[in-house]
């Protein structure tokens, strides 16, 4: 994926979270009733400005897109008309306040649940959790797993992808606590094992859990003859066909699927010659293989997958109702993993290299693009669920710190301070200045040293 690309599926990404947290600032003051004066994607000088409704809101595009704000009236910002006075946002009840505050982060979950229980509604294809052989020395040979074995499911609850199987390990493995597993082998015969995670150290944890605990996915070894074919893709164009068995590429034998994966990816915009066996005929068949970014080079891309692959990967989806149930249980999980991660962080006992900044999400957004709507729609959920689990952190200047002097309001009966707020602002100004430097320096890093 080109740079201009991914600049392009960065902002799109950011438009989207942005105006979805601050339209549950501002859908909460019409609410309540509190004029709105201005609601701005960016921060700075506008570049586009329309005014519209009864208050004659002003809806802006600003220069800088990194975050956006809803403005409503206010008296401690200037004089306000007698007869507007009741619509100002310091007059409200503390309660009203805190709801128009908290409107913001509870928009960035339910934006996330309803992606979520979309794509568990129109269905996800994924590996079935199926296992390869582990390493000598890791957890998962010492728990007596073996090539081929299904976990069926983990501490009781049952396990239906690959992804769920991960999901579920890596939150024992930060916790560093232990998990039975039931396990069917290639064979048909139950039995179960436990996973030991006491002793997996947090910088294996930090990389790559699974490798590090010595769980693999199965990779079965194909023939080289096709299955499903991607519409519009290199392939379909070509006029490959569901079925074909794959000979020769320019010439070379291919002997498994893995051989023919390995010439289509080592030949990014290359025109290949495929030998080609269909119902007991030799065909010649020339097909250019798309070029796809896979980490920081490319590789060729047709668009087929392998025969029989349903025996190792699903297509999985539900119900609307089982689908909301599920969405809300992904995103309280990815929140309560955040809040985990963060004290984790806090604490020392995970490394401060998690921290992300623009430049690291922008790549995410721009290879999730590449990967299709799906993983763009996934990713968007995630980073919504990680903006309103930030904003809620009791951090002055953030939605959070707002709602910690708010909850003080409740608790004494009166608001908070004015020279209360200024330090508290002051100490949160220096905190997301640290965060930001960190998140750049990871960001930086991780470019420059990969």
């Amino acid at each position: 994926m080109s740079l201009l690309q991914t600049v392009v599926a960065f902002l799109v990404a950011l438009g989207v979270l942005i105006v979805v947290h601050e339209y549950g600032h501002y859908l909460a003051a019409r609410i309540c009733r509190v004029k709105v004066l201005r609601f701005s994607v960016g921060f700075g000088r506008p570049l586009a400005v329309w005014r519209l409704g009864p208050d004659a809101t002003e809806w802006a595009i600003a220069a800088v897109p990194f975050g956006g704000y809803v403005k409503m009236l206010d008296e401690r910002e200037g004089p306000v008309e007698r007869r507007e006075a009741p619509r100002a946002f310091n007059r409200q009840s503390v309660w009203r306040r805190f709801f128009i505050v908290f409107a913001g982060p509870a928009f960035n979950f339910a934006f996330a649940i309803a992606v979520y229980a979309g794509l568990f509604m129109h269905g996800l294809p994924e590996a079935r959790p199926v296992v390869a052989e582990p390493p000598a020395g890791t957890v998962a040979q010492a728990a007596g797993l073996r090539a081929g074995d299904t976990v069926r499911a983990i501490d009781g609850r049952p396990v239906e992808t690959w992804q769920e199987l991960r999901w579920r390990v890596v939150q024992a493995a930060i916790q560093r606590g232990s998990l039975r597993l039931e396990i069917a082998s290639d064979r048909g015969h139950l039995r179960e094992a436990v996973l030991d995670l006491g002793a997996v150290a947090p910088e294996d944890v930090e990389k790559n859990a699974l490798e590090r605990i010595g769980l693999r996915l199965y990779q079965p070894k194909f023939e080289p003859a096709l299955g499903r074919i991607e519409p519009g893709g290199a392939a379909d164009r070509a006029g490959l066909k569901s079925g074909d068995r794959v000979t020769h590429v320019q010439g070379v034998a291919i002997r498994s699927w893995g051989d023919f994966v390995k010439a289509i990816q080592a030949s990014p915009g290359k025109p290949l010659v495929l030998g080609v066996e269909r119902n007991g005929a030799r065909l010649a068949v020339e097909v250019t293989p798309e070029r796809v970014l896979a980490g920081d080079h490319e590789i060729g891309r047709i668009g087929v997958g392998p025969r029989d692959l349903d025996k190792f990967y699903q297509r999985v989806s539900y119900g609307p109702f089982a689908s909301i149930a599920k969405a809300v249980e992904k995103t309280w999980e990815i929140s309560l993993f955040s809040l985990t991660m963060l004290a984790k962080m806090v604490l020392g006992e995970v490394s401060w290299r998690h921290l992300s900044g623009p430049v690291t999400i922008a790549d995410y957004a721009g290879q999730s693009a590449q990967l299709g709507w799906i993983a763009y729609a996934a990713f968007l959920a995630l980073i919504s669920v990680s903006l309103g689990v930030l904003n809620l952190l009791p951090i002055p200047l953030l939605d959070g710190g707002h709602l910690m002097y708010y909850l003080v309001e409740i608790i004494r009966g009166s608001p908070v301070s004015e020279r209360a707020m200024e330090v508290g602002q002051r100490v949160g100004l220096a905190l997301l200045l640290f965060m930001m430097a960190f998140a750049f320096y990871n960001d930086l890093n991780r470019l420059f040293s990969g």
